[in-house]
């Protein structure tokens, strides 16, 4: 697996991540647990370093599924996650948002624990708490590098102005929003302010929800656990005209002897060295076909196409956190 420094901030990681929360959360019934840790230290044993999931994935069954799971790797694997959500302890049930210190300080501890480490890799602000100043969150974050609990911070779903005021607290090592061929708005503003200031991105969806592989077909229907039941781009009408997208990135997959899911990620990783996306999965088959998206290389030619192509061809549906504006 190549490897892949997020922005200037000195992490290095795999050139693709797994998003671990589809084996929880999320995605319909969650994976059998022996096989999900054993679909973790294959990802391993493939060269994948970098991990992601959240106190929120569950709520929490996630981040004690990575902590097992990658307990006997822990020194060869990047462990990220995110604060962010007022979650019930009792219930589960996320109360909207609060990044407040004493919450920050508190969230960290328990996912030390479930995550069976000392020391967080990457701690995300999973989305910006209005009612926070940004600077009071960075900077519990600052002190919790300081005590040695965390080594880097992230910000999630972030707009131009609040990344450059935490960054001037604390370095901001990397940024993770939705971004795909069918979700481009952070090419506007927010990925000119990551290049800017040396801050990594790591795309989550990056296969649009499952939509990019050309496995979901229009008129699917999807289980009330399952959150494309509600997204605005899975409603049969909007699934059915976002198609055509499918079809241009299946058209290049195929005379270069691929899948659609390896074109859509190599495409991404075109996109800037300091990207690195993080697609999910719950099954060995499929985590060895992104893998190999990180050895594709697409043509100027062909970077174009799909480009012209996702620019010509209207998107219909919001995209999957419902909002279009950053914060």
């Amino acid at each position: 697996m190549k490897m892949r420094e997020l922005g200037r901030g000195g992490l290095t990681v795999s050139a693709l991540g797994l998003g671990c929360m589809g084996m929880s959360a999320n995605y319909g019934v969650p994976g059998d647990k022996a096989e999900m840790i054993r679909l973790l230290r294959d990802a391993v044993d493939h060269g994948v370093t970098f991990f992601d999931t959240a106190e929120t994935y569950g709520p929490f069954v996630n981040e004690e599924l990575v902590g097992e799971g990658l307990a006997p790797v822990r020194d060869k694997v990047v462990i990220a996650t995110k604060f962010g959500f007022d979650i019930d302890p009792a219930t589960g049930a996320r109360n909207g948002f609060t990044s407040k210190p004493a919450h920050i300080r508190q969230v960290v501890d328990g996912s030390l624990k479930r995550l069976r480490t000392d020391v967080i890799d990457l701690l995300y602000q999973h989305r910006v708490d209005p009612e926070t100043p940004i600077e009071d969150v960075a900077g519990t974050v600052k002190d919790l590098i300081a005590e040695g609990k965390v080594k880097h911070f992230g910000l999630s779903e972030a707009g131009p102005q609040t990344i450059r005021r935490a960054h001037a607290e604390q370095r901001v090592t990397a940024l993770q929003s939705e971004y795909s061929l069918w979700a481009r708005d952070v090419e506007a503003e927010v990925l000119p302010t990551c290049r800017e200031l040396g801050i990594g991105f790591v795309p989550w969806s990056p296969l649009g929800q499952g939509f990019l592989t050309g496995t979901v077909k229009a008129g699917q229907s999807f289980g009330k656990d399952d959150v494309r039941s509600w997204f605005p781009r899975f409603t049969p009408e909007a699934m059915q005209a976002n198609q055509a997208l499918v079809d241009v990135v299946t058209g290049v997959a195929a005379a270069k002897g691929l899948t659609p899911a390896q074109i859509a990620l190599a495409w991404l990783l075109a996109q800037d060295s300091s990207i690195v996306p993080i697609p999910g999965t719950t099954k060995l088959h499929r985590l060895e076909e992104n893998i190999a998206s990180a050895d594709v290389e697409l043509t100027a030619a062909e970077l174009r196409h799909l480009a012209d192509a996702a620019d010509s061809i209207p998107i219909q549906g919001g995209r999957g956190t419902g909002k279009e504006q950053y914060l």
